[in-house]
């Protein structure tokens, strides 16, 4: 394709008749090794692969939003240095899935693509590129500009080599009284194989030389930050950090007495973690266990050293971690920087810091005494409600309605699924206590939310012991919804009581991401979700849905069957718009069907956090698709379905992202709001997400993203906008 335009988010992008017999093909994406060439909307159909976004190139485009926020000169400079941290942790989980998924396809000699039809090694070849040129900026933000201005502060991170006689004979004292008693040197060769190097472990490789023989060894010694921490704080205040790792090079002496130092260097290894459980398991809390147990021996996907590393040093990881060159990532800065965590976690510095946020308690729960109101008898007394994390408070909100049903003598049972929560959730010891009051307590664990399958075992183990009927769901599905569900005794019958969230129950992320909740007592409603909950315990297979869509039932029909409804009402001259606000935009089917509204004329704005398989902007394919990304202090995590036909609005919520994973492979929950007070609010949130023009990103139709400038005096900032709704609104409810 030429592209003639493709300004902006309004402007599409012209293609070209395309010449006999030549395959069709957009710009590609940054860093693909594909030549562009001539195409038209009539000779392409929608599934061609030249209309989608590859996956991979996109997540990654993704954290490049986030490193942007890192190198933003006017946040505040330990939240730049928290996204420096973020950054690298992203990073590491997407070698240890995505990119060890690849490898494994590229050395079966596999094909299977995306809808984009790029191979497994056009894929990595275009990864390495990326993450080479993001690494450098990287190492430029953090080592050439955040650590100068948090000296400037006071706050200081020293090298070695960079510090005072005085500050050196203190790193040398507290490294001999608390660093020493937990190394433990291994010489490799002599009869001493190499040793296992654990996922993401920092590790020094060492050459060693003894002045008798001349003779020329290799050591490894394994840094315990996982012990110890990452950083020595040293001073009178702690206020200066010293890498654990330089603190150990420089007292290499102590651990190899009588032997001469010629080079040290530090390495790290990134490991496949991702596995496959059989859906024939008989024991999947068993099969979880091995398979972790496994993974702990993954193949090595990627190596990280100092770019100083000799020669030498460099060959003999590459030959005894049996990897490839194009697998060596050469690091000019610190290595793992997500450890700076550390910094972030040194106390004070509040004029470096966001200003301090807490959600308050929701207008409608504001009880007596500073207690929230009883969520239940809100619920039936005034209808539905919805909240909106972290703006209103988790505490008072959800897990208020879980002790509040523990605590009430007329509910019967409560049943709750748990993808991700925190250690000492509130809500997973509330149904201990409901089994142990002799209520029915249900609690659906899923065991394989990936790298917490570990804590969400343990948790199941509790749970069994006290009573909580405890089920682990179906194996070759992941049970990804979001709900409680709470049968009460009134009257002469049952009712029950919902909430349904786009997030996980864990009060820790509730404060960090945007996240919202329906409670209903809709009896369609909670008809579905009992039934749910009966097809995830039992042996049942529901035969319809009265109103919930329900993965991998009827939710990416019901879903496509809005797109076309919306489609039908445009076409009539009827108002139509769809609006969508959610975290990855990756199934073919519901891109094809966004294409096809698009053509017929409907409005589409795209709220997209992170990986968007759709190209907008393109003429006669897309022209009316706006897609943009909001990456700002909170976490944007809430998934909100909009269609407008004439003076209809139909809006659902839940626990589903578009993409293949969602739609087929997992137990997802989508749940419509209708009461209209409540659309009004989501609708004001889909506004203000939209208009964002301070931490947003526009898409255009050769995959690259745009950031936003404000334009005029007044910038838009929807989560700065809601955390002063939120101040406004306490300081009324303080008033009366």
């Amino acid at each position: 394709m030429r592209r003639e335009e493709c300004a902006g988010s309004t402007a599409g992008c012209r293609i070209e008749p395309e010449p006999p017999k030549k395959k069709a093909k957009l710009m590609p994406q940054a860093n693909l090794p594909v030549e562009p060439v001539e195409a038209s909307p009539e000779s392409i159909e929608l599934d061609a692969p030249e209309l989608y976004l590859n996956r991979e190139l996109s997540w990654l485009e993704f954290n490049h939003r986030v490193l942007q926020l890192a190198e933003d000169s006017d946040l505040p400079l330990l939240e730049r240095v928290k996204f420096c941290a973020i950054y690298e942790s992203n990073l590491d989980e997407f070698y240890m899935v995505r990119v060890a998924n690849l490898h494994d396809q590229q050395e079966l000699g596999m094909e299977s693509r995306g809808a984009d039809d790029l191979s497994a090694g056009d894929q990595l070849a275009a990864i390495r590129g990326t993450v080479i040129e993001h690494r450098r900026r990287l190492d430029h933000c953090f080592e050439g500009q955040l650590l100068p201005q948090l000296a400037e502060h006071g706050l200081r991170l020293i090298r070695l080599g960079e510090e005072s006689a005085a500050e050196r004979t203190e790193i040398d004292a507290r490294y001999l009284s608390q660093v020493f008693p937990a190394l433990t040197p291994l010489v490799v060769g002599m009869g001493r194989p190499f040793p296992y190097i654990s996922n993401l472990a920092l590790s020094l490789l060492i050459l060693l030389r003894d002045p008798d023989s001349e003779a020329e060894v290799m050591a490894r010694v394994k840094v315990p930050e996982e012990l110890l921490g990452r950083f020595l704080r040293i001073g009178e205040a702690g206020l200066t950090l010293v890498p654990l790792e330089d603190a150990i090079a420089a007292n290499l002496a102590t651990l190899f007495p009588g032997m001469e130092i010629l080079e040290s260097a530090p390495f790290r290894v990134t490991r496949d973690t991702d596995y496959d459980i059989s859906d024939e398991a008989d024991d999947l809390r068993q099969a979880v266990e091995d398979e972790l147990r496994r993974r702990r021996f993954g193949e090595v996907v990627r190596l990280e050293v100092q770019s100083a590393i000799s020669a030498r040093l460099r060959d003999r990881l590459i030959s005894e971690l049996e990897i490839e060159q194009d697998q060596v990532y050469d690091i000019e800065g610190m290595l793992g920087l997500d450890d700076l965590w550390g910094i972030v976690a040194v106390p004070g510095f509040a004029d470096l810091r966001y200003t301090g946020f807490v959600g308050i308690t929701h207008p409608r729960l504001q009880g007596e005494e500073g207690e929230p109101a009883d969520v239940m008898s809100v619920i039936r007394e005034s209808g539905d409600l919805l909240v909106h994390h972290p703006y209103d408070a988790f505490s008072t909100s959800v897990e208020a309605f879980v002790r509040q049903a523990v605590a009430d003598p007329e509910v019967l049972a409560i049943k709750q699924t748990v993808y991700r929560t925190s250690a000492d959730s509130p809500l997973v010891r509330a149904l201990i206590t409901a089994s142990e009051r002799g209520k029915q307590a249900v609690c659906m664990v899923e065991l394989q939310a990936r790298f917490d399958e570990q804590a969400n075992i343990e948790w199941a183990k509790k749970l069994e012991k006290s009573g909580v009927h405890v089920v682990y769901g179906i194996p070759s599905l992941k049970t990804h919804a979001k709900c409680i569900l709470v049968a009460r005794r009134e009257g002469d019958g049952v009712r029950h009581y919902a909430h349904i969230g786009t997030g996980n129950y864990n009060s820790k992320t509730a404060s960090l991401y945007t996240d919202l909740g329906l409670f209903t007592d809709d009896p369609d409603l909670g008809a579905d979700i009992a039934e749910m909950f009966n097809y995830l315990t039992g042996f049942a297979r529901p035969q319809r849905y009265r109103k919930a869509l329900v993965a991998p039932f009827n939710l990416q029909k019901g879903i496509l069957k809005e797109i076309r409804k919306t489609v039908k009402a445009h076409q009539a001259g009827r108002h139509a718009r769809i609006r969508m606000k959610m975290n990855s935009l990756l199934d073919p089917a519901s891109i094809e069907a966004l294409y096809e509204a698009s053509q017929a004329g409907v409005p589409i704005d795209l709220n997209v956090r992170g990986i968007c398989g759709l190209r907008p902007g393109l003429a006669g394919i897309s022209e009316t698709i706006k897609v943009v990304s909001v990456v700002g202090r909170f976490l944007e995590h809430s998934r909100i379905y909009s269609f407008e036909r004439g003076a209809e609005r139909h809006f659902y919520i839940g626990s589903a992202d578009l993409m293949p994973r969602n739609l087929y492979t997992r137990v997802e929950l989508l749940a419509p709001v209708e009461d209209p007070k409540l659309r009004d609010e989501l609708s004001d949130i889909l506004d203000l997400s939209i208009a964002d023009d301070v931490h947003a990103w526009d898409l255009d139709c050769d995959g690259n993203w745009t950031r936003r400038v404000p334009k005029g005096k007044k910038a838009h900032n929807v989560q700065r906008r809601l955390i002063d709704r939120t101040a406004e609104r306490a300081a009324e409810l303080g008033s009366h």
